[in-house]
């Protein structure tokens, strides 16, 4: 394995993020905010760890599978650890494991924060903190495939470990377009969602801070008391919107908008989830209106649809204190909050397209043991699926909530309370960002330990990377 050539490539994710950090500095610098330093040193810090490898590191032909997973989960990780730079400089509630913490959920975009008083940091930070969901929300390979056009073969091989085959399959297009395609349409929601922001009544800064954080279903807000600071139906509206849509297959929504019989509203996953989605609300809704929770139906609808699109979008944020909500409700968005949206968007989760595929393989079984000589074909979308991808979509649920209870238990030990363990362990590995007790939509994760806070960082990272990612570059010493 080519070190050298693993090292330029990350070095090219690098140099993203230190454009990043010295757009946010900027931010500062007109903000007259003392977020200016730690983000000009923070650039050119990483700046120059990117920038040595791309130019002593001659370009590479070709990369082999193994060195495809170590440039794309190493970047990753890389990415996590300069992230910390402006916090560990800055200070303040930053610690060493906090910073990465908060760095991590960022790049996840989990949205998880240590943050106890988040309108207290300077606005560059704060702009910091967006920023890092919205890299990661897209990925950061992908936006290094964007700017890197002379990769030829090899943006085929980064991009497939990148994306899954789920997500894949509904783009039907070359791999350089698939890249592009995704891209327009993250860059097109951010603009769009921050325009309307905007017209609600928002500041510029608050509109492009939630807007990001919206389109990448990260849920990094700028106000400690998230979109209930506002208190206006029209901003959550407008941000439900912006969730939904960043939920769904990317190539489904320039298809539709492209006029292409490929659409969202003919896929059966974007159905599933569109009925996932008006089931629980209205569960939710009866559920805290019978509890008399809030005094109207109306109030009850409000509260219920956002809470659930921003939970099964992974987004995160919040207009309530779902800790006051009845234990039906609660249970109800953790459901959500394990489901989540649709393969080939910014969402983590088990995704909605590996839930119905699980139906339908529970179905084809049953029917095999009622008809054993016939020969039962599934499909997804239209979309044949292989006897691989159906086993690949079993063993990652079962691996999933085995993760889930390891980490519940394992949080326990710490004498943390169960609802709260099992509820941040879903949010960690779904990179959903609130859970509930200790861990609400209005509290953070500042008090619990530092080990869980690592053991939620890997969680986090696992999810992103699909889990098997993660596992295979930890292992990727004994590939042969």
């Amino acid at each position: 394995m080519r070190y050298s050539v693993i090292l330029r490539y990350a070095g090219s994710v690098m140099l993203i993020i230190s454009a990043f950090m010295a757009i946010s500095a900027i931010i500062s610098l007109v903000s007259h905010d003392a977020g200016f330093y730690p983000l000009l040193l923070s650039s050119l810090l990483t700046l120059a760890l990117g920038g040595f490898p791309m130019l002593f590191v001659p370009k590479a032909d070709n990369i082999t599978t193994k060195e495809g997973f170590t440039i794309v989960v190493g970047s990753w990780i890389m990415a996590c650890a300069v992230g910390m730079f402006p916090y560990l400089i800055w200070g303040g509630e930053f610690t060493f494991i906090n910073a990465w913490f908060e760095s991590v959920s960022g790049f996840t975009a989990t949205g998880a924060s240590i943050l106890t008083d988040i309108e207290a940091l300077p606005q560059g930070l704060l702009f910091w903190r967006t920023a890092t969901c919205w890299i990661g929300g897209a990925g950061v390979i992908m936006f290094a495939l964007l700017i890197l056009p002379s990769l030829g073969t090899n943006k085929m091989a980064l991009s497939s470990i990148e994306l899954s085959s789920l997500a894949k399959d509904n783009y039907r297009y070359r791999t350089q377009m698939i890249v592009r395609i995704l891209l327009v349409v993250y860059v097109g929601l951010t603009i769009i969602t921050t325009l309307l922001l905007k017209v609600s009544g928002m500041r510029w800064f608050d509109a492009v801070n939630h807007a990001m954080s919206a389109c990448a279903t990260g849920g990094f807000s700028t106000k400690n008391a998230s979109i209930g600071f506002f208190d206006s139906p029209l901003i959550e509206g407008i941000l439900i919107i912006s969730m939904f849509l960043s939920s769904l297959h990317f190539g489904l929504i320039y298809s539709t908008f492209a006029f292409k019989a490929n659409n969202i509203f003919r896929s059966e996953v974007v159905k599933t989830y569109v009925g996932i989605i008006l089931f629980a609300t209205f569960a939710v809704a009866l559920s805290l209106r019978i509890s008399d929770t809030y005094p109207t139906i109306l109030e009850s609808l409000r509260q219920s649809v956002f809470q659930v699109v921003s939970l099964i979008s992974t987004t995160g944020f919040a207009t309530a204190d779902t800790n006051l909500w009845t234990p039906f409700a609660i249970v109800m968005l953790i459901i959500v909050s394990i489901i989540c949206g649709c393969a080939g968007s910014t969402t983590g989760g088990v995704k909605t397209d590996r839930v119905l595929l699980y139906s339908k393989v529970l179905a084809s079984r049953l029917r095999a043991q009622q008809h054993p000589n016939a020969i039962i074909r599934i499909r997804l979308d239209g979309i044949l699926q292989e006897d691989k991808h159906l086993q690949a979509t079993i063993l990652f649920l079962t691996t999933y909530f085995i993760l889930i209870l390891v980490g519940t238990l394992s949080s326990t030990l710490f004498e943390m309370d169960l609802l709260t363990a099992f509820s941040s362990t879903v949010s960690f590995i779904g990179n959903v960002g609130p859970g509930f007790g200790k861990v609400g939509s209005y509290d953070n994760y500042a008090a619990i330990p530092a080990v869980l806070k690592i053991q939620g960082s890997v969680l986090m990272l696992m999810g992103r990377l699909e889990i098997f990612g993660f596992i295979q570059f930890l292992f990727i010493k004994m590939w042969r």
